[in-house]
């Protein structure tokens, strides 16, 4: 849903000439456009997708109604336009036009961390308790952000953002539920001025118990515990950050941040299905350490004329996940276990060039190797012993792109800016656990955008195409998940062609978009069921969504209003059917991608710093694949309606404040109607929660 801290970055290359830099700063040229919405002001400075793209969505965690130590699917579920679902794995999925989860990038402090064994990242377990800021970039992203993006893009900044703060600041939040819930955070950040630059230092941990999700309405465990929680869904994690960002007056910067968690969780099996068809699986342990040592020049006069900028990024991504599976719903006996370890390094160089006044060339190279090792046991001459296999992948990526304000005058069209850009990407499998190699594969991509600015820059019009390729992963291609795949490693690369217009434009004290796109996706790799009953992916011949998104805020009267709306008809295509049949079908509709989606969020402030605010969720029919009969069938639409109150002073401490300087508390009811959201057949959503918090800042 979206909230009043939600940001609508309108890109400021459409109103000004400022060079690409790829990140969002407070130090803005007097030429970029400045957005107030609410609370907080938006400079949208050189960002990557500049032209042709629509504007980004940016959320200061910090102000979102989410638990102490958030986790990153927490804070995705109240952006707009982006999908957010739960799989049978117990792994949150995003989705943003009709793509796979596989195709939406996401990268912490600029480099991806979904360039891994599984090509995607679980938000389900990653903390966003160190997190400054989150953007979400949807469809046309820049050729610059490396291999695999096809979806979009979201950016967790942690250490690398340049906003330097006035003071020191420490919060401390706690919270609880009525199911016994219970979860803390405490962070602090110290700002030092020096002789040279500013430095900024940064730590914090969280720490969350759950006994598990309440069950909605009309939904039943075949063993309930009597308590009325879905049985196997208990949580506890830690979860800790730090960085340190140094910048130097010149505008030289360096930056080092690190994260790291460890949890003990279980997941939720299909309801419906006899214990030995459900994946009856608990993950004991899970760690995971993202480390990124990122640092820039910052723009600075060039050898070859005009203004140049040079930024690289490091980073190292470790961790461990431990599969344990179970012979029925009571959770006493396990049956098998499945244990992998992962390790990716990434490179990452930018480079921007000013060409004379109008024209920016920007270029970035891209480098990450993955490595996997699968633990399993195997019976060999009926003994028992466990088995490692290693598993490696090595992408590449090189893109440039080149920006050229054509027009900018005081008329009715202020500005207009063309973008092109190619990216040339690659990928090679040296270690595949003893199976056939695909060899070195290698996809182009590119990208042409025009934007238009009038009326002062309040209202901006663009348009775009581009292609791009993804490469399947490791676990896509050789993975047998506990015998629940028949791994498949002739899978194909993935070929993205996407067309998108819109408009956005600011009204009064609100802002409106609108977006018609259109997408081709060519051999989309989907899931099939075998006679054994195994799930086994194959490439599909296509897959096409289009859709509209209508995104928005407003103030009516006292009330700050904002909303979103989703309307896309997805449809695949399976050339390998007999046309020539009358009855045979090569078109079916895909799985767990709903025909429409939206949200409104309504906040009103009171006197004496209360705010009270409701939102409704709307998810429209979708299609799963019914475990029992393993055919398509409609999952029904869902509203959930959700309330919260709080109230914020200025607690009279003995010791006069110190640091804290404001109190706040805070009450929330999620799913008021207790409504059964399914996320895919068989798995529904949490029911009605009472949520309870308190915030020392």
């Amino acid at each position: 849903m979206l909230r009043s801290s939600l940001l609508f970055l309108i890109l400021a290359t459409t109103v000004g000439a400022s060079p690409a830099r790829g990140e969002i700063t407070e130090a803005s040229p007097a030429d970029s456009a400045k957005y107030r919405f609410t609370e907080v002001t938006t400079e949208a400075v050189r960002t990557l997708t500049s032209v042709g793209g629509a504007a980004a969505v940016e959320v200061d965690v910090d102000t979102m109604d989410v638990a102490p130590a958030p986790s990153v699917e927490e804070v995705l579920r109240e952006l707009p336009l982006l999908h957010v679902r739960t799989n049978s794995r117990g792994e949150a999925e995003i989705s943003a036009r009709g793509s796979e989860s596989r195709q939406v990038a996401v990268l912490v402090d600029g480099v991806p961390i979904t360039l891994a064994w599984d090509a995607r990242a679980d938000v389900s377990v990653l903390p966003a308790t160190g997190v400054q800021k989150l953007t979400f970039v949807r469809g046309l992203s820049s050729m610059l952000y490396g291999p695999n993006v096809l979806g979009g893009i979201v950016e967790a900044q942690v250490g690398r953002s340049l906003t330097q703060p006035d003071r020191s600041a420490t919060q401390i939040a706690v919270g609880a539920d009525h199911v016994g819930a219970v979860s803390t955070s405490v962070s602090t950040s110290v700002p030092v001025e020096s002789e040279s630059g500013d430095w900024l230092f940064r730590a914090g941990f969280g720490y969350r118990n759950s006994p598990g999700d309440p069950l909605a309405d009309g939904v039943t465990e075949p063993l309930p515990e009597g308590d009325d929680l879905r049985v196997n869904t208990d949580l506890e994690k830690f979860d800790g950050f730090a960085s340190a960002r140094y910048l130097h007056w010149s505008g030289a910067w360096v930056s080092l941040s690190g994260s790291s968690f460890k949890l003990d969780r279980g997941i939720a099996a299909e309801l419906g299905l006899a214990d030995e068809d459900a994946r009856l699986w608990r993950y004991p342990h899970v760690s995971r350490t993202v480390a990124v040592l990122s640092a820039g020049t910052g723009f600075r006069s060039s050898p070859f004329g005009g203004q140049g900028d040079i930024e690289a990024s490091f980073g190292f991504d470790n961790g461990r996940t431990d599969i344990d599976e179970y012979t029925s719903r009571a959770y006493d006996e396990v049956a098998g276990f499945e244990n992998g370890e992962d390790q990716t390094l990434t490179f990452r160089l930018l480079a921007d060039q000013t060409l004379g006044g109008r024209s920016n060339l920007r270029g970035s190279f891209t480098f990450a190797s993955v490595n996997h090792d699968e633990i399993t046991e195997e019976s060999v001459n009926d003994i028992p012993q466990t088995v490692t296999t290693p598993y490696q992948q090595q992408l590449m990526s090189v893109g440039v792109e080149n920006d050229w304000k054509i027009l900018q005058s005081n008329g009715p069209v202020n500005s207009v800016s063309l973008t092109v850009g190619a990216a040339y990407d690659q990928a090679d499998t040296p270690k595949t656990g003893g199976r056939e190699s695909l060899g070195t594969i290698s996809k182009w991509g590119g990208r042409l955008g025009l934007s238009a600015a009038t009326h002062q820059g309040r209202t901006v019009y663009h348009a775009g195409v581009s292609r791009r390729g993804r490469f399947p992963a490791l676990r896509e291609l050789y993975s047998g998940a506990l015998n629940r795949f028949q791994p498949n490693p002739d899978l194909k690369p993935e070929t993205l062609l996407t067309m998108e217009a819109g408009v956005t434009s600011r009204i009064g004290t609100g802002e409106v978009q609108a977006v018609l796109f259109h997408n081709l996706l060519e051999d989309a790799v989907v899931r099939t069921t075998l006679e054994d009953r195994r799930f086994f992916r194959v490439n599909r011949d296509e897959l096409r969504s289009t859709g509209l998104e209508l995104l928005g805020a407003h103030y009516v009267g006292p009330f700050d209003v904002s909303g979103s709306l989703t309307w896309q008809s997805v449809e695949l295509t399976d050339t390998s059917v007999d046309t020539s049949d009358p009855s045979a079908d090569n078109t079916s509709d895909p799985e767990n991608l709903p025909e429409l989606f939206g949200d409104l969020t309504v906040a009103l402030p009171l006197p004496g710093q209360l705010r009270f605010g409701g939102s409704v969720e709307y998810t429209g029919t979708q299609f799963a694949i019914d475990g029992l009969t393993d055919e398509l069938v409609e999952l029904d639409d869902a509203t959930i309606v959700g309330f919260f109150a709080s109230k914020t002073w200025r607690p009279d401490l003995p010791w006069n404040g110190g640091t804290f300087r404001f109190l706040e508390a805070r009450i929330g009811v999620d799913n008021v109607g207790d409504q059964a959201r399914y996320d895919a057949w068989g798995l529904p959503e949490p029911g009605r929660r009472i949520r309870f918090g308190l915030k020392l800042y």
